[in-house]
């Protein structure tokens, strides 16, 4: 089955030559691109989608959330824009809710969560297990979470549990607890903050899960400067998330993480920033330097941060907006961190019909997809009309979701 999109005012293909195609046409078949040009010039198909003189972009790729929970937060939040600080400790109240919810009730609640985010764009989606914080409760976590997302991230370094020993807890998340997850996740991640685990700790949660053979993300640098992007730097890390307070060095070291790579798919990957803006406005943290990133060769991403506590939002289009209005990215460069960057954030960028393991985040031919049809002319209104609902169509992995 082809369907053939047409119309299309502005295609912004987030490839690797940064293309944006005017009066434009893509073809689907089965769950990949199979042509795109322009639309005077396309091949027939099964069935044809007018655009209606509408813009096409990529489906969002949201590589960070944590949609295995269960409770509210909502008297923290009050709490919070009442004066109140941030600090990690919240997470337990979601600890205890999420303990205490059937499997088929927290499998439920994040399959509403994923449904709201696809409504609203995002065609892939990554998130963490974290509210477990025992073995058993950490393992449940990372089955429910791949039998509904696209990609999973063993935290069971969120945050140390009441009445645990920091140092035997983080002996308990390297052997055990990584074992009884192990079956389930592909990534692994460490809340590396005050409040959370420290350098040594957090060096150890890396080292264990590298030698695992799980790819490597981390918390970092959310609160104030910290040791965390030099960590994920080391350790080869595809990312590093929050980056709110960072040093000359920090971001020297960033940039030094790509050296040589081309967009092309060149030279060895470094690690990505990934800016999460919600979480800043909820948490009332300064906005992630993502400017200065991006003019010194950073690799930038933005995800929701989707949680119950920071972040309660899956909409990557307010995350986009913030970036332009408040971060002074362009925005093709906040819908590049968006698609393209998450993407790349997840190792999930590159890929065609030959490994059969399809690019996602970029239209091209040969990737999945992944698309996002707007209700305006232009990506431009997603910032020029802030709050605005402007998804018209999505369609994932090639099936039209709405």
């Amino acid at each position: 089955m082809s369907t053939l999109i047409t119309n299309i005012a502005e295609l912004m293909t987030q490839d690797a030559e940064h293309r944006v195609l005017r009066d434009a046409a893509v073809v689907i078949e089965g769950e990949r691109i199979s042509w795109l040009g322009p639309a005077a010039g396309a091949p027939a198909a099964d069935e044809a989608v007018d655009a209606g003189g509408r813009a096409l972009l990529p489906g969002w790729v949201d590589s960070h959330t944590h949609l295995i929970f269960a409770g509210d937060r909502t008297a923290e939040f009050e709490a919070r824009m009442a004066g109140e600080s941030y600090s990690a400790g919240g997470i337990a109240v979601t600890t205890g809710a999420t303990r205490s919810t059937s499997d088929f009730e927290l499998t439920r609640l994040a399959m509403g969560r994923i449904a709201e985010a696809v409504s609203q764009g995002t065609t892939y989606l990554e998130t963490k297990t974290g509210y477990g914080l025992d073995v058993e409760n950490e393992a449940r976590s990372a089955r429910i979470a791949s039998t509904v997302a696209d990609e999973v991230t063993y935290l069971g370094a969120h945050l140390v549990p009441d009445g645990m020993d920091a140092e035997d807890y983080t002996e308990l998340v390297c052997g055990p607890m990584l074992a009884a997850v192990l079956p389930y996740v592909r990534w692994a991640d460490v809340f590396c903050e005050r409040g959370a685990f420290n350098e040594d700790q957090s060096r150890r949660v890396l080292q264990a899960c590298k030698d695992a053979g799980l790819g490597l993300r981390v918390h970092g640098n959310q609160l104030g400067e910290g040791p965390g992007v030099r960590l994920a730097v080391e350790f080869g890390a595809a990312s590093v998330d929050h980056v709110n307070y960072l040093s000359a060095a920090d971001i020297d070291a960033l940039a030094g993480s790509w050296s040589g790579w081309e967009d092309a798919g060149g030279g060895a990957r470094g690690t990505v920033a990934t800016c999460l803006p919600a979480c800043d406005l909820s948490t009332r943290q300064p906005l992630a330097p993502g400017r200065e990133l991006l003019d010194a060769g950073v690799q930038l991403a933005l995800a929701s941060n989707c949680n119950p506590g920071t972040s309660y939002t899956s909409s990557m289009a307010f995350c986009v907006t913030t970036a332009v209005l408040q971060m002074r990215l362009s925005v093709h460069e906040a819908v590049r961190a968006a698609t393209y960057g998450g993407a790349l954030a997840l190792g999930r960028e590159s890929g065609n019909d030959v490994d059969g393991e399809r690019a996602v985040g970029s239209i091209a031919v040969g990737h999945r997809a992944d698309l996002h049809l707007l209700n305006a002319p232009s990506a431009t209104h997603l910032a020029y009309r802030p709050g605005i609902p402007l998804t018209r169509a999505v369609w994932r992995a090639g099936v039209r979701a709405r």
